[in-house]
């Protein structure tokens, strides 16, 4: 799978996801201080779901009337760095191309996926 994540997400999730053999590109590795637009359109355009922890993405994406590929919302406050990557891989293995053209929330223990955001 494709991802774009942005850059308040943690290191050791883009490298889990790389290890885990998906496609990742990293905002704060090639995209330092680009706009939300800037990212959300970078997603729309590699047809990549989005990783993000900045809940503004609901938003933008409501006003916009756009959905990349799909956005994955972590709400990951409190766990260590390593559980927060153990979090993200277990979801995107179990819930996979359920993530595509769909808004999740991922909290401690807990899966939202709303299809159609």
């Amino acid at each position: 799978m494709r991802f774009v994540v942005d850059e308040g997400v943690d290191r050791a999730i883009v490298l889990g996801l790389r290890a885990a053999g998906h496609d990742v590109v990293a905002m704060a590795e090639t995209g330092n201080g680009a706009t939300d637009e800037e990212v959300l359109t970078l997603a729309r355009d590699r047809d990549a779901i989005l990783l993000t922890a900045d809940k503004d993405f609901g938003d933008l994406i409501h006003r916009q009337q756009a959905l990349p590929s799909g956005i994955v919302l972590l709400r990951l406050a409190g766990l260590s760095t390593q559980a927060k990557a153990d979090a993200v891989l277990s979801v995107v293995r179990d819930h996979g191309l359920g993530l595509r053209a769909s808004f999740a929330v991922v909290s401690p223990g807990l899966v939202r996926i709303r299809t159609g955001a």
